[in-house]
């Protein structure tokens, strides 16, 4: 029997339940909602977790669509499964959890004992450190963003080759392999000895099915070339970068961009313009290096300072 939760599953069952987490302001219980694919053969254990940022919805996207697709009569091994892990967010669409005002993929391994992220990522952490692999489903926050897989453990962790392995077999196309903040989940977890990855499946308000479909792809990718299920898995060439760059606005105005998503980017290309309500140009930015147009903010209208675009920089192919 395998339990996460309140859900069990005997080999070669499904089964879903809650995980608590504490209690809301009116005395309830807070639950995650979880799930158990307990393989009818023996394997490896594998951990999904989504909506650890509570507007980030193209991972429960995933699991929505992936869990009805698994038969665990055809599985070997294990999948535990959080479905969103910031509830409190979750319920309010916002990024942080409004609770304690935490970014919750700042707050691992947690603290059983502390706040309400703290608790969260404590509880999520024992179930991930359950696993031999870790899948922490992200999404670029409802701005505009490619597809792409974050390696955050960093060049020189033990398992940095393990890590990004796994990414490669996820296959987005894109990885961003640099070490993350402290706190992140798959930061944490190869502390552990357990090769994490951190899909960003692109960037969307609500969700977006074509990210998803690659999320879904890319879960499947791994359970195949690591034994959970059946196939074989064609690791395809992935275009990686090491360093990444954000802009700013100059000035404050409306943004015109000069790029595209995934577009090569040569040092000293105009990347934006800022312009006056009536299209008079006020400012135009340029790169300050070469690479890949990476991400951009979904809303035209800035002010001096505020967030624009990034570029991935350092690029090659792995």
């Amino acid at each position: 029997m395998t339990t996460l939760g309140t859900a069990t599953a005997a080999p070669g069952e499904v089964a879903v339940g809650r995980l608590a987490v504490g209690e809301a302001r009116d005395g309830s219980q807070v639950a995650l909602p979880v799930a158990v694919i307990n393989g009818a053969n023996d394997g490896k254990t594998l951990y999904l977790q989504a909506v650890s940022d509570g507007d980030e919805l193209n991972g429960v996207g995933v699991l929505q669509r992936l869990i009805p697709q698994l038969d665990p009569e055809a599985i070997s091994g294990e999948i535990l499964v959080t479905g969103i892990v910031n509830v409190h967010g979750f319920y309010v669409a916002q990024h942080r959890n409004p609770i304690d005002d935490t970014k919750m993929n700042r707050a691992y391994p947690g603290d059983a004992n502390g706040t309400s992220s703290e608790r969260i990522a404590a509880a999520t952490f024992e179930a991930a450190t359950r696993a031999d692999l870790i899948l922490d489903l992200h999404q670029g926050s409802t701005s505009r963003m490619i597809d792409e897989t974050r390696v955050r453990c960093g060049h020189r962790h033990r398992l940095h080759r393990e890590c990004l392995e796994l990414a490669k077999v996820f296959g987005c196309g894109y990885i961003l392999d640099q070490k993350g903040p402290d706190g992140q989940l798959a930061r944490a977890a190869p502390d552990e000895g357990i090769p994490t990855v951190d899909p960003e499946l692109g960037g969307s308000v609500g969700w977006d099915e074509e990210s998803i479909r690659l999320g879904v792809r890319g879960v499947k990718n791994v359970l195949a070339h690591y034994g959970f299920t059946e196939g074989d898995v064609e690791i395809e060439p992935q275009t990686r970068a090491t360093g990444f760059e954000q802009y700013g606005a100059p000035a404050g105005g409306l943004i015109t961009f000069h790029k595209d998503l995934g577009d090569d980017v040569v040092r000293g290309d105009p990347l934006f313009d800022v312009t006056d309500a009536f299209g008079t140009v006020k400012s135009t930015v340029t790169a300050d290096s070469g690479g890949i147009f990476w991400r951009t903010r979904r809303l035209p209208q800035v002010a001096t300072g505020e967030y624009v675009c990034s570029v991935g920089t350092d690029i090659d192919e792995v």
